[in-house]
C-alpha cells in the first residue's frame, strides 16, 4: 500500500520547489530587465517569463513523466551523449556558476554595504556561508522538513512583503529603454530568462523533488508524477508573481541607480529608499535565505548525481562541491555573470530542445532520429550565439551576423526547426521501410 501525501505536504513540496528555484538569479535579473526595458517592460517580461517560468515548469513535468533525472530524460540521444549533457548541466548549475553566485549575490546585498566590496570580507563571508550549506546538505532526507516546512515559508513571506512594496510604493516613473530593448524587447527578455538558469536548475532539481516525495513513503509512479507536476505548478505560479513585482520594482528605479547597474544594486537602492536602514537588513536576510535554500538544493542534487559515477561517497562529494563553490565565489558577482553568459547561451538551446521534444516521443517511429540531430544543430548554433557574447566575436564569419534572428540572440531557432522538419520526414520514410520489409 503506497503512502499518499497530505494536502499540507503537497503544499510544502510546492513551496520547496519554489524555494529551490528562487535563488540569486531570480532576484537580480528581473529588476535589470525592468530598468533596461523602460516603456517596453511588459513585452520583455513576456519573453522572460517563457524561459524563466514556462520552460522550468515544463522541465519538471517532463522529468516527472520519465520518473527520474536528466539522465532518464536524455535516453533518446544515447547513453554517452546523455551523460555528457547531464554532467555539463550539473557542473553549470552547481559548482561552476549557480552555487557560487548564490554566495556572491547574498554578500553584495547584505554584507558589502556594511564592509565595502573588498576581497577579505567576501572570503570570510563565503567561508561561513558554505560551512552552513555543507552542514544542511549532508542530510538530504530532511529537506522537506528543513526547506519545505521552515525556510521556504520564510522566503515566501519576505518576497511577498517586497512584492507588495514594489506595487504600492514605486520609486519613480519609467525611463526610456536601452537600444537593445528598443530593437527587440521580447527576444531580449527571452534570452535574459536563460540567466536565471532555471531550466537547467529544473533538470537538476527534478530528482530532488521526486526524492522528497519518496522520503514520505510515496513509491507509486503515477502518484509521484502527479505530486511532482503539482509541485512544479505551485512553483510556477509563485515565480510568475515574484517576477511581475520585480519587473515593476526595476522599471521604476531609473531615478535611483544607473541603468546599467546589476540587479543587486537596483534592489539595494530601492529598499534603502523605501524602508531605510531597517529595510537593508530585511533585504539582506531575505536574499540570504533565498540563496541558501538554492545552494543546498544544488549541492544535494550534484552530490547525488556524481555519487552514481565516481568512487566517492555522497558526503565526501558534498564537502568537495561546497569547497570548490566557495573558491569560485571569490571571483565576485560581475565576473561570474560575465563568464556564465556565453556558457549558458551555448548549452540552453539543446536543453530547451530536449525538454520540448520529450513531450512528442509518441509521434515518431524512433525518437532518437528526431531528438539527437535537432539537439546537435541547436548546440552548434548556440555556440555561435555564445561566441558573439565574448571578445572573440570578430573571429566569426560575416554571414553568422546575418542569420535569421541572429541580432536577437536566437540564431539557433530557425535551423533547429528546419532540422526538425527534415528529421520528421526521414523518420516517416524509414519507419515505413521497416514495415514494408516485414509485410
Amino acid at each position: 500500500m503506497t503512502n499518499r501525501l497530505t494536502s499540507k505536504d503537497i503544499l510544502a513540496l510546492g513551496f520547496m520547489t519554489f524555494a529551490l528555484f528562487v535563488g540569486a538569479g531570480n532576484v537580480i535579473f528581473p529588476p535589470m530587465v525592468g530598468i533596461q526595458s523602460g516603456e517596453h517592460v511588459w513585452t520583455a517580461a513576456i519573453g522572460f517569463l517563457i524561459t524563466a517560468v514556462g520552460l522550468p515548469v515544463m522541465t519538471v513535468v517532463a522529468l516527472a513523466r520519465v520518473g527520474g533525472g536528466v539522465d532518464a530524460l536524455s535516453t533518446p540521444i544515447g547513453k554517452v551523449a546523455g551523460l555528457v549533457l547531464a554532467t555539463v548541466c550539473y557542473l553549470a548549475v552547481g559548482p561552476l556558476f549557480a552555487t557560487p553566485r548564490t554566495a556572491t549575490v547574498s554578500f553584495e546585498m547584505g554584507i558589502a554595504p556594511l564592509t565595502g566590496d573588498g576581497a577579505m570580507p567576501l572570503f570570510i563571508y563565503s567561508l561561513v556561508y558554505f560551512a552552513l550549506v555543507i552542514s544542511v546538505s549532508l542530510y538530504p532526507g530532511k529537506l522537506l522538513d528543513t526547506v519545505g516546512h521552515f525556510l521556504a515559508p520564510l522566503k515566501v513571506v519576505a518576497l511577498t512583503v517586497l512584492g507588495i512594496a514594489a506595487l504600492v510604493w514605486p520609486a519613480g516613473g519609467t525611463i526610456p529603454a536601452t537600444e537593445e530593448y528598443q530593437r527587440a524587447a521580447f527576444s531580449s527578455g527571452f534570452v535574459n530568462g536563460y540567466l536565471t538558469m532555471d531550466t537547467l536548475g529544473a533538470l537538476v532539481f527534478g530528482i530532488v523533488i521526486v526524492n522528497a516525495a519518496r522520503s514520505r513513503g510515496v513509491d507509486n509512479a503515477a502518484l509521484l508524477t502527479r505530486y511532482t507536476v503539482l509541485a512544479g505548478l505551485i512553483a510556477g505560479v509563485g515565480l510568475t508573481l515574484v517576477y511581475l513585482c520585480l519587473f515593476k520594482l526595476g522599471s521604476g528605479s531609473g531615478a535611483l541607480v544607473d541603468q546599467n547597474a546589476n540587479g543587486a544594486a537596483i534592489l539595494h537602492a530601492y529598499v534603502q529608499q523605501t524602508f531605510g536602514g531597517m529595510g537593508s537588513f530585511f533585504l539582506a536576510a531575505l536574499i540570504f535565505v533565498a540563496c541558501m535554500v538554492t545552494a543546498v538544493g544544488l549541492t544535494c542534487a550534484c552530490a547525488e548525481f556524481f555519487a552514481q559515477y565516481l568512487l566517492l561517497s555522497y558526503k565526501t562529494l558534498v564537502f568537495i562541491l561546497g569547497l570548490f563553490s566557495m573558491v569560485v565565489s571569490n571571483l565576485g558577482l560581475s565576473h561570474l555573470i560575465q563568464i556564465s553568459i556565453p556558457v549558458l547561451t551555448a548549452i540552453y538551446p539543446p536543453c530547451i530542445v530536449l525538454v520540448v521534444l520529450s513531450f512528442t516521443l509518441n509521434w515518431w517511429n524512433k525518437s532518437s532520429r528526431i531528438i539527437a540531430p535537432v539537439m546537435l544543430i541547436s548546440l552548434l548554433f548556440g555556440i555561435v550565439d555564445a561566441i558573439k557574447t565574448t571578445g572573440f566575436k570578430a573571429l566569426l564569419p560575416a554571414f553568422s551576423q546575418h542569420l535569421p534572428l541572429a541580432d536577437q540572440g536566437l540564431a539557433w531557432l530557425p535551423p533547429s526547426l528546419v532540422m526538425l522538419l527534415i528529421a520528421a520526414v526521414v523518420d516517416r520514410v524509414k519507419g515505413r521501410e521497416q514495415v514494408s520489409v516485414h509485410s
